[in-house]
């Protein structure tokens, strides 16, 4: 049992490591690729179709050679899961468009309340005080070094509004799915990739016009531009594998906190790759999201271990009641067949 659990310790670490590096990598090379002093490769949505598309062939080749086994799951909840996931990334694109920094970060803050909600209608999932307040010390800190100017218009609204639901409605999805097809990360991700590969490549050079403009097909590619698409795409495959482990195996509200500490990575990444500023504001807000996110794992932990105490003492009642049962059961049964036995006169 210890061998087991230091294992899927290891294994948890792992899979968020790996989103962490790869999510705050993807975040770099998209910078370099779409800012106006790298390569001005500003196709937002038409790229994730790329990162879906590559996803999905290396989807293919896995379950050809045999290293990951495809299992069934309805053609229509791919679809549907399709949908929320491709409104997620649509919304939150136009929501940066249309809005300002301050409050596309506010929105990104309101996901964690809202998969909270979410979980608590669609699951009748409850938290502790410990956790509740937890998440609260983590919004504030990453508000207090991210949140800047707050203008708010009504399109933006609706568009934010749109991202902020389909996004936790998609993260709460990935952990229904795996567990109700017992179906694990990577075959999930296998399945669904290719219908928003397909969808987003389509659609995507029309929203990014919208968006910016200009099609995509206007783009003068160079050697350096290919090459980072490159580089984002792979990446991305990460990323995509990463995000569903991480959901298969937290909660998606453990997903959200956490995922905030790729917030801090990317402030401090920034200021040191990218000469961005770094104000005694954004310091003391990362250290208060960190405190925050320490004292979230922390009362996790005693959640689990006071839920496992509750599940063994109902156990453990349920056994006794169960001995005494038996116990009255063989007491009564020899008298029963005694005068069951007894001739009659």
């Amino acid at each position: 049992m210890e061998s087991q659990k230091k294992s899927s310790a290891v294994s948890d670490v792992g899979a968020w490591a790996m989103n962490v590096v790869s999510s705050v990598g993807i975040i770099m090379a998209n910078k370099q690729l779409m800012s106006g002093n790298g390569y001005a490769f500003s196709f937002a949505t038409t790229l994730t179709g790329f990162h879906f598309a590559v996803t999905a062939l290396v989807g293919m080749v896995s379950n050809a050679t045999g290293f990951s086994a495809s299992k069934h799951v309805p053609l229509w909840e791919l679809l549907w899961f399709s949908i929320v996931a491709n409104m997620s990334i649509t919304g939150m694109n136009l929501s940066l468009m249309l809005n300002s920094v301050g409050f596309y970060q506010i929105s990104k803050l309101s996901m964690i309340p809202v998969v909270c909600v979410m979980e608590w209608i669609l699951h009748n999932k409850h938290y502790s005080r410990e956790v509740k307040i937890s998440v609260l010390v983590v919004v504030i800190g990453v508000g207090v070094c991210t949140v800047t100017d707050v203008n708010v218009n009504a399109k933006g609204f609706i568009c934010a509004c749109v991202a902020v639901l389909s996004t936790s409605l998609q993260q709460i999805s990935i952990g229904s799915l795996q567990k109700k097809y017992s179906i694990g990360s990577f075959e999930l991700l296998s399945k669904t990739a290719p219908i928003q590969a397909a969808s987003l490549l389509v659609l995507g050079p029309f929203i990014d016009y919208y968006l910016c403009g200009r099609f995509i097909l206007e783009y003068k590619y160079s050697s350096g531009a290919i090459l980072f698409i490159l580089l984002s795409c792979s990446l991305a495959v990460f990323c995509n594998v990463s995000q569903y482990l991480c959901i298969g195996r937290f909660s998606a509200v453990s997903f959200q906190v956490l995922g905030h500490m790729k917030t801090v990575c990317v402030l401090t990444l920034g200021w040191l790759l990218f000469d961005s500023e770094l104000t005694f504001k954004n310091i003391m807000g990362m250290l208060i999201a960190v405190v925050g996110m320490v004292v979230y794992s922390w009362a996790v932990e005693v959640e689990k271990q006071s839920n496992t105490k509750i599940m063994t003492s109902a156990k453990n009642s349920l056994t006794e009641e169960e001995i005494r049962l038996l116990k009255e059961g063989v007491e009564k049964a020899p008298v029963k067949d005694i005068e069951l036995a007894e001739p009659k006169e």
